[in-house]
């Protein structure tokens, strides 16, 4: 597995490129806007075929070049059924530009698996600071892509429309029970691991309340 990671748009959202060198597939995480040049050029780069696009969640910041790298590369985009809605008809709730609808051809489903070349990627549904959000979890890499649903040093905002204060210290309470080795990708900020966020984490498991 070869991990490709950038920052982009306004308030500097981490689109991820997952591939496999075997067989010179790969996925493509949250295709925020603008990106889909340094994407394909990435792509050429190592000779991949785009396989699938995973939005971890339906905001703004994460699907602006949905549509534009699915007519790039021809590649399907995938996630929750309970977001899709927002990818269809966007709700640019704070959004400084215009979103262009993509239609999700895959549906996630906590407990299914996204598969390309050789890797396993594990969907865990992980609701909270949207219905639809997702964590995908490659177990034998030691890395969970973990969207908007936890940061370093934190977690994603519940105060946005379909946030949920009791679903995000649900969510927080399952990841919390993931090894302490795993690194962490989130959609915003540096990388950490389940180790560095135990602390709070645990906290929030144990007292059943989000930090103020």
């Amino acid at each position: 597995m070869k991990l490709l990671s950038r920052a982009v748009g306004p308030i500097a959202t981490n689109v991820y490129v997952v591939g496999d060198e075997a067989s010179h597939e790969a996925i493509a995480i949250d295709t925020a806007t603008p990106c889909v040049a340094w994407l394909t050029q990435q792509l050429a780069s190592f000779g991949w075929t785009l396989k699938l696009i995973v939005s971890s969640h339906r905001h703004w910041d994460h699907i602006g070049d949905n549509a534009a790298v699915m007519e790039a590369t021809g590649a399907d985009l995938a996630a929750h059924t309970l977001d899709r809605y927002g990818l269809e008809a966007p709700q640019p709730l704070f959004a400084p530009f215009p979103i262009v609808p993509s239609v999700p051809a895959v549906d996630l489903a906590e407990g299914g698996i996204v598969r390309f070349g050789e890797i396993r990627l594990s969907v865990l549904h992980t609701p909270g600071h949207t219905e639809g959000s997702v964590c995908l979890l490659a177990g034998d890499e030691g890395l969970l892509l973990s969207g908007d649903t936890l940061f370093a040093g934190g977690w994603g905002r519940v105060d946005l429309p379909g946030g949920s204060v009791e679903a995000m210290i649900e969510s927080i309470d399952r990841l919390a029970s993931l090894e302490d080795h795993l690194r962490v990708l989130p959609g915003h900020g540096p990388e950490t691991t389940i180790g560095r966020e135990r602390a709070w984490m645990s906290m929030v498991a144990r007292e059943r309340r989000l930090p103020s």
